[in-house]
């Protein structure tokens, strides 16, 4: 291979041509299988299984950043290629059982020559000089998540979502190879590349990570397709939403809210801005937001308050909460949110993404960048007002079997800053589905939030109903759209 000047040996061109060739060829699905006793392995007994941070890439050097490598396991049997790039050239990481710890596994370290990595994570002194805190995993097919200053891991992403909730079932895409570049001593970015490959498309990634109190990555991507795609999602992000203010859970559960985000909020290019609060249906609900070119679009977690969660384990209010910036014009498009079914919060069921209004040309590489951040604090409308919380359930009110309730407050600077004679108005539109019993707005003394209520009365039970709302005064919209779907309570199709 041809190496890219500059100061490391190898760069995004060829990991380029590598994808080029790759998707020029028939897509081989990965044939690794684990030795029995991996296999045998349960949930605890491959937690039991640690890498050796004495033994971690760069720890010798001093470097900033350091490397630690999953092992392969039931949950992650594909091994993926890893290697450190420098200006001397591309040096493999080699498995090595002696770089884990087995804990209580009786297993032959003799046996295992071969099975190969399952991931890798990065580790960088966020919280602390004095301790490397781990900063970000990439493990199992596209998968990555990050966390910055103070915050624990959560939502997470991928590379590339393919035919995500389509009918013929979804394409997961793979990284199988990384290269990371090795840092200097003074480096506060780390470069990493990765090859993607599937049975649709093979791709070549580059990530610039950039830790911090909001920790930062710039992706950017060129993908050779295989074969016609019939949904592309781009920059799709992972999330959990189990129960939380707006749906109350169905278990005896001490918590108040078990979620890693509340909501989807999307930013438009015109300047308006959405949030539509998550939910746990009963059957798979797919919805979207189309629009001429996007501004940004992000799975948040905006309550942070530990009283919300009652977890001091999970610790839910310290979840990050995920943007994505696009790089450039992407066009029209829509971003798409898949929420599925989920009996507890073992399982990441919230998926969103960006769709390209135009199918890419299978014939032609199709390039996409964009900037990830992982917030504490998260991103707000710009000049507009936001939703702080969303209430469903009933009050001590007079209302017929069925209504439905809901109060949603709003705070922000435009509302703050309201004069003392404005009359600002709650406006409500609501879909084909369902008949407005009652709407009210007024300020809350206690905590100075606006306050909407909201009472309806939905006509079927087995369609949803779609709810949007804002505040408004003078002509002029102070606050984000609050976007609301009620999903069908009947199991009818």
């Amino acid at each position: 291979m041809a190496f890219a000047s500059g100061a490391q040996a190898i760069g995004i061109k060829d990991i380029e041509a590598k994808a080029r060739v790759l998707a020029s060829d028939s897509f081989r699905p990965s044939t690794a299988k684990l030795p029995p006793e991996l296999a045998a392995l349960d949930y605890d007994a491959l937690r039991d299984i640690r890498f050796r941070p004495d033994r971690a890439t760069w720890r010798a050097d001093k470097l900033p950043f350091e490397l630690m490598y999953f092992h392969a396991g039931k949950n992650f049997p594909e091994p993926v290629r890893i290697n450190i790039v420098d200006a001397k050239g591309v040096k493999r990481i080699e498995f090595d059982p002696e770089l884990f710890d087995y804990g209580r596994n009786k297993i032959d370290p003799k046996k295992l020559s071969g099975v190969g990595f399952a991931g890798f994570r990065v580790h960088y002194p966020l919280n602390s000089p004095k301790y490397k805190d781990e900063l970000l995993v990439f493990l199992g097919a596209s998968y990555l998540r990050a966390v910055g200053k103070g915050q624990v891991y959560g939502t997470s992403a991928r590379g590339l979502a393919i035919d995500t909730a389509v009918p013929s079932g979804e394409d997961f895409a793979r990284f199988t190879e990384f290269w990371i570049d090795r840092p200097g001593r003074g480096d506060t970015a780390l470069t990493i590349y990765a090859l993607l490959d599937s049975k649709h498309a093979t791709g070549a990634y580059k990530f610039i990570v950039t830790p911090g109190a909001e920790t930062t990555m710039q992706v950017s991507a060129k993908l050779f397709f295989r074969e016609a795609v019939t949904k592309l999602g781009i920059a799709p992000l992972n999330s959990m939403y189990d129960f939380g203010d707006n749906q109350p859970g169905s278990r005896d559960d001490y918590r108040p809210e078990v979620h890693d985000a509340d909501g989807l909020s999307v930013a438009y290019d015109n300047g308006d801005w959405l949030w539509r609060p998550l939910v746990n249906p009963k059957r798979l609900l797919v919805t979207s937001f189309a629009m001429p070119n996007l501004k940004g679009f992000g799975l948040m977690q905006r309550d942070r308050s530990t009283a919300s969660y009652e977890d001091p384990e999970a610790e839910y209010e310290r979840r990050p909460s995920t943007w994505i910036d696009p790089v450039g014009k992407w066009g029209a498009g829509r971003v798409e949110l898949v929420q599925i079914p989920t009996p507890d919060e073992t399982n990441d069921n919230i998926v969103a993404y960006w769709v390209p209004e135009k199918a890419p040309d299978p014939k032609k590489p199709f390039e996409f960048a964009y900037t990830m951040r992982w917030q504490m604090n998260g991103q707000l409308p710009i000049g507009k007002a936001w939703v702080v919380q969303t209430r469903r359930g009933r009050g001590y009110v007079k209302q017929a079997d069925g209504d439905i309730n809901f109060v949603v407050d709003f705070d922000g600077p435009p509302l703050r800053e309201l004069r003392p004679e404005a009359k600002p108005e709650a406006f409500l539109e609501l879909g084909g589905n369902a008949q407005l019993r009652e709407k009210n707005l007024f300020l809350n003394p206690v905590t100075g939030v606006w306050r909407m209520t909201v009472r309806v009365k939905r006509e079927d039970a087995a369609k949803p109903i779609e709810l949007r709302g804002q505040i408004r005064e003078g002509g002029r919209t102070l606050t984000e759209t609050w976007s609301y779907i009620v999903p069908p309570e009947s199991e009818k199709p």
